[in-house]
């Protein structure tokens, strides 16, 4: 007996009744339902859930996000469209176990004994041989010795023309049919309870109990009831974000359009989040030390929660699902961009933000300074020749490969892993709303060309890169030296002096032709640099680009390397003079001579080149912060676990049944014939293998060759 593909035969009804009936309780229908599951499956597998839908305009464009989120592509797994095809499925598959259970039972239970003999003789593997015993002697020796094989045998006594006959029938691997009902009951278990562990019963309340997203702002104790579900809810998961030495009780619910808020019947508190780091700066465990406060008993229980290791109350189960800021204290030190602002500190809290005014009256430009992120340790690669920092976090798949490909002789260069300290990420949002995000390093950072730079990151969405601005470090290891410099190089007349004290220190003063001459280049070369002249679009460029549009405009083609190096030549040497003035008027000595000094000109030179592109009036550097970590974990109750662990366990054992036991039927007719008896064989199989014919040889051996 195989199972059938149809569906239930309705008697009764219109034809279009009946035939909708047949087709959801068909076998290819469930197929059908399946494999669109499947494909819908590896689209929310592939395509980001949840995400805003700014992401997926920008990802894919306005079009396809528009049609994403129309068919909620966004939010697969909760889609209607989803849970729809799952009952379905639910149904089709139950209508097909129903159908075809009874027929399997029944099937079980009978040994088709009342085969006739001739029909024997059609089977593909048959045997046939006479036998020196009664036909009685030889049903009870060939039924017991099937039985001490596994056999389950019946006998059946038949009357013939030369006297009684008797049957022998035996079957053996009816597991196989066990198995199509449990691969079959094992899906509907998995749907069901993939049903109760989704969005279907949140949806009901939002159907039903009018229950509706919230998707405003402000704190969580002012939204209002008919955004939150009941402590009574028995299917959820939510994250819920707890900072050390505070509890929250109330988990977040991400829907497509806003979320909804989950009340617990406990309070978690962090008392202590530990993070721990491999060597290269990968997070390597995290643990949070808890008291759940239960609401009801008021009891304290002390717990630990790991990643894979979760913590259980009240049939809800407690995950370790990442961590973040908890609202630490930081302390920037305003950097002036531009020579002209004043320095100044100012006191913030990760997650806030504080309202920043440049100028005064009408014409004040207002900023908004927004605190994003502190990182503690930052672990970077310096290998090779140290010329640049790589994130140990980015996969670079072409670097991976060129390293382990080409000579035999090649060999990977060996990591030269380096914590550089803390940093700081925040945003100036100006009163438009446009903002830029900036990634400054508290420390300065060796990069191993001799001078210490300070690392400033900037990039004006969050889909680029940040570009760096390397502004070295003075002796002091501060920036204070460099911005010193930038405004020297601001101020025409310190500009002039410094020229003029290059062009006595470089020509002979019997020749004062010589420096007049070296004053007027000079000039005009540190004024290009500085921005104080129009480059050749009649926009103040400033940096080595001015000098290099004005080269392009003013010297011919052939001269222009030479010219070049003079230019620069002469542009270091009154660079030199301005940073000594700068120290001068500082009251610090002037800088010797040397490695570290020709480093440090070489940076400055470059961060000065550079600085007319920086997208702020002034940076800010980490100059204190307090941490405050906070964990964020997933809370699930999740009633349907369960019922999916018994439907995977049926499915493992369906599908062993079907594909490895083999069932098995074999009918031995003993006719009686003279003085002894003739033995017809028959075999049949629901897989023809060569195990089969094999273990036909084997009984055909054992049962009825004399």
């Amino acid at each position: 007996m195989s199972a059938s593909t149809q569906g239930l035969q309705v008697r009764t009804g219109s034809q279009a009744l009946r035939s909708a009936v047949e087709l959801l309780s068909s076998m290819r229908f469930a197929i059908s339902l399946l494999t669109i599951i499947c494909i819908a499956s590896i689209i929310g597998t592939v395509l980001k859930q949840h995400e805003p839908a700014v992401n997926y305009a920008n990802q894919f464009g306005p079009f396809w996000a528009e049609l994403f989120l129309a068919v909620k592509l966004n939010a697969v797994y909760s889609a209607w469209w989803f849970l729809l095809i799952l009952a379905f499925l639910v149904t089709s598959t139950s209508l097909c176990i129903a159908r075809n259970t009874p027929k399997i039972l029944a099937d079980l239970k009978t040994y088709k004994e009342n085969i006739r003999d001739q029909s024997l003789k059609a089977f593909h593997h048959r045997a046939g041989a006479g036998l020196d015993e009664t036909p009685q002697a030889a049903a009870d020796r060939i039924g017991r010795t099937l039985a001490s094989g596994g056999w389950k045998v019946k006998l059946q006594q038949r009357s013939t023309p030369q006297g009684d006959g008797w049957m022998v029938a035996a079957k053996a691997g009816a597991a196989n049919k066990i198995g199509y009902i449990a691969a079959h009951s094992a899906i509907v278990l998995v749907c069901v309870g993939g049903l109760l562990d989704g969005d279907l019963i949140v949806r009901a309340q939002m159907l039903f109990n009018g229950k509706t997203p919230y998707n405003g702002g402000g704190l969580i104790a002012d939204v209002k009831p008919e955004h939150r579900l009941s402590e009574r809810n028995p299917t959820f998961r939510g994250n819920l974000l707890v900072a050390e030495g505070t509890q929250s009780s109330t988990a977040i619910l991400n829907q497509s359009d806003g979320i909804l808020l989950q009340e617990l019947p406990f309070a978690i508190e962090l008392k202590k989040f530990i993070v721990e780091h491999y060597s290269t700066g990968m997070p390597k465990l995290f643990a949070s030390e808890i008291v759940i406060h239960d609401k009801e008993t008021g009891e304290k229980i002390p717990a630990r929660v790991e990643v894979n290791h979760p913590a259980r109350h009240r049939g809800i189960e407690i995950y370790q699902s990442s961590f973040d800021d908890g609202g630490s204290a930081v302390t920037l030190k305003s950097v002036p961009m531009n020579g002209a602002s004043k320095a100044f500190e100012i006191q913030g809290t990760i997650g806030g933000s504080s309202q920043l005014t440049r100028g005064q009256g009408t014409g004040a430009d207002k900023m908004t300074l927004e605190y994003t992120a502190l990182r503690i340790i930052n672990v970077e690669n310096f290998s090779g020749n140290g010329a640049q920092g790589v994130d140990v976090r980015k996969v670079d798949l072409r670097e991976s490969i060129d390293s382990r490909l080409g000579a035999a002789n090649k060999t990977v260069t060996k990591k030269e892993l380096r914590n550089v300290g803390p940093s700081i990420t925040y945003k100036l949002r100006d009163a438009a709303g446009q903002a830029h995000e900036f990634h400054n390093y508290m420390l300065p950072v060796d990069m191993g060309d001799g001078a210490p730079v300070f690392l400033l990151g900037m990039r004006a969405t969050p889909a680029e890169s940040f570009r760096y601005l390397r502004v070295p470090a003075d002796d002091q290891g501060e920036m204070t030296g460099f911005m010193r410099l930038s405004a020297a190089l601001a101020d025409p007349v310190l500009r002039e002096q410094a020229v003029r004290r290059y062009a006595a220190r470089a020509t002979d003063p019997a020749r004062p032709e010589l420096a007049g001459q070296l004053s007027a280049s000079a000039l005009r070369a540190v004024a290009l640099f500085a921005g104080a002249e129009p480059g050749r679009d009649g926009k103040t460029t400033g940096g080595l680009q001015a000098i290099s549009d004005f080269m392009e405009t003013n010297v011919p083609e052939a001269e222009r390397a030479r010219a070049g190096e003079v230019l620069i030549r002469i542009l270091n040497g009154v660079l030199f003079e301005l940073t000594q003035m700068s120290r001068e008027r500082a009251g610090l000595k002037p800088l010797e001579p040397g490695e570290k000094t020709q480093a440090f000109m070489t940076q400055a030179v470059l961060a000065l080149s550079d600085l007319p592109l920086y997208p702020a009036p002034m940076a800010f550097q980490l100059k204190d912060f307090t941490q405050v970590q906070a964990s964020v974990f997933q809370v699930a109750r999740a009633p349907g676990r369960n019922i999916v662990y018994l439907g995977c366990a049926l499915l493992i054992l369906g599908i062993f049944a079907m594909l490895y036991v083999r069932e098995r039927r074999l009918w031995v007719w003993l006719a009686p014939q003279g003085a002894g008896t003739q033995a017809t064989m028959a075999l049949s199989s629901n897989r023809q293998t060569m195990d089969t014919d094999r273990e036909f040889d084997m009984l055909k051996t054992k049962l009825i060759q004399p």
